[in-house]
């Protein structure tokens, strides 16, 4: 069921019955509970820590590209092939940030109006409200509610910014890039930045002219990367989202790098550097606010000063801030 972005209602439930409901799919739960997330709750730990038990069993799909490609279309068409093969699918769809509200646009919920009636379907747009790298800074907290949901999918549409939106392959499990013809020339499939963080590439928009083309450099750039032996070789796919065409290979491709993470082990070793990146994370957002708490902002403006003016280095000036906690 898709939920509302806007307007939400706050509920009193307390958060071990917020988690029970969100457990037996009331999506109204699992909303609140994203919705905790967003506003940085108090009870934002008490949440966690009873959502960890049921996390670990959702696949995480990141799908990034250029704005333009077709990521909304794309991911509306994905969710009915899986939907088809009976898994349950929750979409984060990040949006840039309203300038007047701060909310999300939800350009990309409009687009995927043909789930909104299927219980198995929980579509929610998040505002990015600043935060580089496509995604918002609460997504890695969401996917969490939306895996211990017991969602078999989760999922995560990027922005859309371009060639440094790279942050979303450090939170998937299977990323995918996706291009689409006339977006660039076959020297840009050459940079560096997103098309070096995909396991799976598609084509979108292929029944347009110069799709041929940029498989053929897609391919030709991935012939050229060095990789271990046993290394995962991501394919080249081609789709038409709008029509359809060629997503079910697109659903056959996750299903396959799904069972080679399994099969491999990499699946654990990505969520163990995911789980590294979010405890690094929150570890210096608890460090700054100890600081401040401290009254540690004074010294590091005078510590910054001193650095300035040439009368002590940035290594031995870090060294006393921490000295200070």
């Amino acid at each position: 069921m898709t939920t509302q972005a806007g307007g939400r209602r706050r509920s009193t439930a307390s958060v071990p019955d917020l988690v029970s409901r969100a457990r037996q799919g009331q999506p109204a739960a699992v909303a609140r509970l994203i919705s905790l997330v967003e506003d940085a709750s108090p009870s934002l730990r008490e949440v966690m820590s009873a959502l960890a038990p049921y996390t670990g069993r959702a696949h995480v799909v990141g799908i990034t590209g250029a704005p333009g490609v077709g990521k909304s279309t794309s991911t509306n068409a994905l969710v009915g092939a899986l939907r088809a093969r009976g898994r349950r699918v929750a979409v984060l769809a990040v949006d840039p940030s309203s300038p007047f509200s701060g909310g999300a646009l939800l350009g990309d919920r409009v687009r995927m109006g043909d789930h909104a009636l299927d219980a198995d379907v929980f579509i929610r747009s998040m505002a990015s409200r600043g935060h580089l790298g496509g995604l918002a800074w609460s997504t890695p907290q969401a996917i969490r509610v939306l895996d211990a949901a017991g969602f078999d999918t989760v999922l995560v549409e990027t922005v859309g910014v371009g060639q440094s939106e790279v942050e979303v392959a450090g939170l998937a499990d299977t990323t995918v890039v996706l291009l689409a013809p006339g977006m660039g020339d076959g020297i840009q499939a050459a940079k560096a930045g997103i098309l070096e963080v995909g396991d799976l590439y598609v084509v979108n928009k292929a029944d347009r002219e110069g799709a041929d083309l940029v498989r053929r450099d897609l391919r030709g750039m991935l012939a050229l990367t060095e990789r271990a032996d046993g290394a995962w070789r991501p394919s080249v796919l081609k789709t038409v989202a709008q029509t359809g065409e060629g997503v079910d290979a697109f659903a056959d491709a996750l299903a396959e790098h799904r069972t080679w993470l399994e099969a491999t082990g990499a699946l654990e070793q990505r969520r163990a550097a995911r789980a590294r990146r979010e405890i690094e994370a929150i570890a210096t957002a608890a460090l700054r606010a100890r600081w401040g708490a401290l009254g540690a902002r004074s010294t590091l403006d005078d510590l910054a000063h001193e650095v300035a003016r040439g009368s002590r280095d940035p290594y031995s000036a870090a060294d006393a801030l921490l000295d200070t906690v």
